[in-house]
């Protein structure tokens, strides 16, 4: 049997499919472009050696494989694709991710209660307020007392002097007795000249003797449990500020308060302030600590 053969033709270069094509919606123009090389290659022959036959036109019309992938674009991502990326702290491993939001959720009822609280403590006396004052007044002193200087001011019409002095019991049993310690002095040395005084060396010393003036007789003794509560809270203030400068043990603390008027301005016929009161000294009773110090 004698087969025939024709030259075959000279390779024709499929025309390339441009990405921007597909993309922008011709990628059926360039199906055909290449169905179009396919003819004109099989116009001059029939059959090849060995009985391959080119491409057939039913696979070429099935498209490119992966939609536009084949063409050089990116296949669209699905949304699932992305959504554990972006899932905040349940992204985060599983131990992590529980200690996290077990964090957050502690801070945000935390901050409700305290906005809960101070609101019922500022507020007019309801049934609420009266029937948890006990557990009100627990939180919001000392810490967060509240007062309304702001909107009704009351400046300070005298000067006070908080000192301290401390006592302890030597190995041979005599007791020794130190000499007063200005802490009102250090609190005003730290804010003079600061551009950023701290709100603690304006105000925590002065707004703890004045709460302990206000709960306090003349007898220093405590008639409810808010004063026994500021009573402790003015010593620890001054056992801590008498710790940091005086490197001692001691076993008891004891208050000094000079308090002095305010001089009154100098009018036209005086030149100099008016004379005022005398200043007034009040001594605190020894309170007993723990031992501090070396």
């Amino acid at each position: 049997m004698v087969q025939t053969y024709c030259r075959e033709p000279r390779r024709q270069r499929r025309p390339e499919v441009r990405a921007d094509e597909v993309g922008s919606g011709c990628a059926q123009e360039a199906q055909e472009k290449q169905m179009r090389a396919v003819r004109m290659g099989r116009a001059g022959c029939g059959r090849v050696p060995g009985g391959v036959e080119p491409a057939d036109e039913k696979e070429l019309s099935q498209g490119p494989v992966d939609g536009a992938t084949a063409a050089g674009t990116v296949p669209a991502v699905r949304a699932s694709d992305g959504e554990s990326a972006h899932q905040g702290l349940a992204g985060l491993p599983g131990p992590l991710g529980t200690v996290m939001a077990g964090a957050v959720a502690l801070c945000l009822a935390a901050s409700l209660v305290h906005v809960l609280l101070v609101f019922l403590h500022v507020a007019p006396p309801n049934r609420i307020s009266q029937t948890y004052d006990k557990q009100i007044k627990a939180w919001i002193y000392p810490l967060f007392e509240q007062n309304w200087k702001l909107f009704a001011p009351n400046p300070e019409s005298v000067n006070r002097q908080i000192s301290a002095r401390t006592k302890r019991t030597s190995a041979d049993g005599n007791v020794q007795v130190s000499n007063w310690f200005d802490l009102t002095a250090v609190d005003t040395s730290a804010i003079k000249h600061s551009a950023f005084p701290s709100h603690t060396e304006q105000n925590m010393l002065r707004r703890a003797w004045t709460a302990y003036l206000e709960l306090h007789g003349s007898d220093d003794q405590p008639r409810s449990e808010r004063a026994t509560m500021m009573q402790k809270y003015l010593r620890n203030i001054a056992v801590d500020r008498v710790t940091s400068h005086r490197h001692t043990t001691f076993e008891a603390i004891q208050l000094r308060v000079i308090t002095r008027p305010v001089a009154a301005p100098a009018t036209a016929g005086s030149p100099h302030p008016t004379a005022t009161d005398p200043a007034h000294t009040r001594y605190l009773p020894w309170w007993k600590v723990e031992s501090h110090g070396d």
